[in-house]
């Protein structure tokens, strides 16, 4: 399909099999088999998992976590070529929701985000240095979600704490690069590579309520475009798309859709380097486990083979091609749907013009 770069994790709670044994055999099938078939891994070393035996609220998580970070880019820098790009912990603001305000993913605390999202920070920092240590050259990766909250018109009394919330996305990025709560040990060598998820639950009305999501046909809704121009303004840093997508039907629609928001952004000046779809291959669902309808791929029949969802291919080499003109600085034709392109992409299409030649990334330490 022509991806030859991908997401993927060093399963902590697997390879740490005891306090300071490392076991890296769930690991090393897929570092070898990306290193054969030539993709490049970004590798998340804590994507909502750790050993059962830690508390993530002790000093030992940290401690524990920066030896496990060691021993993984020891294993990267053994069986695989080039600096490792690592995202140490995935999503430091949406887990210390999760994890420590509403109770929705364990160890199931209460209004105790706060503190989980300054022990994520600290851990982090933990880690990234460790990696250093074994791997000068490594690139590091933070991953949170690109939000945009917003009053509604009829509730102008909202609108400080709408705002609070919109800007609650920056806090995690703030602490590593040393912006806020500088005590926590933030610097901004530690904000390198900036991964920007998005969904089409990423906007609404704050207070909820019926029909609070802003999808993008919503007067309310905030161009994804803005937003990465915003977050790039503010940090510096290059920027790439590291989770999107949607449903079921959809899916070729919303690949259109958030292509036109990053070129937009590029011919705006954002260097955006990629856009990751998420997932690659379909997924029981994370609360009821359905059967989600939402990667490129289905699940494996019985000889290994996967079906693939043929709109969202066409799509998707169609976006590659539209994305190869673009940087080539041939702009760009509309993109079709329902066999007539729309207003909304039409004028996206339009607006696209030669992409402007960005310095080289430069060092952070």
């Amino acid at each position: 399909m022509g991806m030859h770069t991908a997401r993927d994790s060093l399963r902590w709670h697997l390879i740490e099999t005891s306090p300071g044994a490392f076991d890296f055999s769930s690991a090393l099938p897929m570092i070898r088999a990306a290193r054969e078939s030539g993709i490049q891994v970004i590798w998340d070393l804590m994507h909502y998992g750790w050993p059962d035996d830690l508390d993530i609220l002790s000093p030992e998580f940290i401690h524990r976590f920066a030896a496990f970070a060691r021993a993984a880019a020891g294993i990267l820098q053994e069986e695989t070529q080039g600096a490792p790009i690592i995202c140490p912990i995935n999503e430091i603001s949406f887990f210390s929701w999760a994890a420590g305000e509403v109770a929705y993913f364990y160890p199931f605390l209460n209004r105790r985000g706060e503190e989980v999202k300054e022990q994520m920070i600290r851990a982090a920092i933990a880690a990234m240095e460790a990696i250093w240590e074994v791997a000068p050259d490594a690139r590091f990766v933070h991953c949170d979600p690109l939000i945009h909250v917003t009053a509604h018109p009829k509730r102008p009394h909202q609108k400080a704490a709408a705002e609070r919330h919109r800007r609650s996305q920056f806090q995690s990025w703030d602490m590593i690069s040393g912006r806020r709560k500088a005590h926590l040990g933030g610097h901004p060598k530690y904000l390198d590579i900036i991964g920007a998820n998005y969904y089409i639950h990423n906007q609404w009305i704050h207070g909820g309520g019926p029909n609070s999501l802003l999808p993008p046909k919503h007067e309310l809704h905030r161009p994804i475009w803005e937003i990465l121009q915003e977050i790039h303004a503010r940090y510096q840093r290059p920027i790439f798309i590291a989770e999107t997508g949607i449903e079921a039907e959809e899916r070729p629609a919303w690949l259109r859709y958030i292509s036109n928001q990053a070129r937009e952004a590029i011919h705006n000046g954002v260097p955006i380097s990629g856009l990751c779809l998420y997932p690659i291959c379909n997924h029981p669902g994370w609360d009821d486990e359905r059967h989600c309808h939402n990667g490129l791929w289905d699940y494996a029949d019985e000889a290994g083979g996967r079906e693939i969802f043929a709109p969202l291919e066409i799509e998707l080499k169609q976006q590659q091609q539209a994305f190869e003109a673009f940087m080539a600085g041939e702009g760009s034709t509309p993109f079709m749907h329902d066999g007539a392109p729309s207003p909304e992409l039409q004028d996206a299409a339009r607006k696209m013009k030669r992409l402007s030649e960005f310095g080289r990334k430069r060092r952070r330490r």
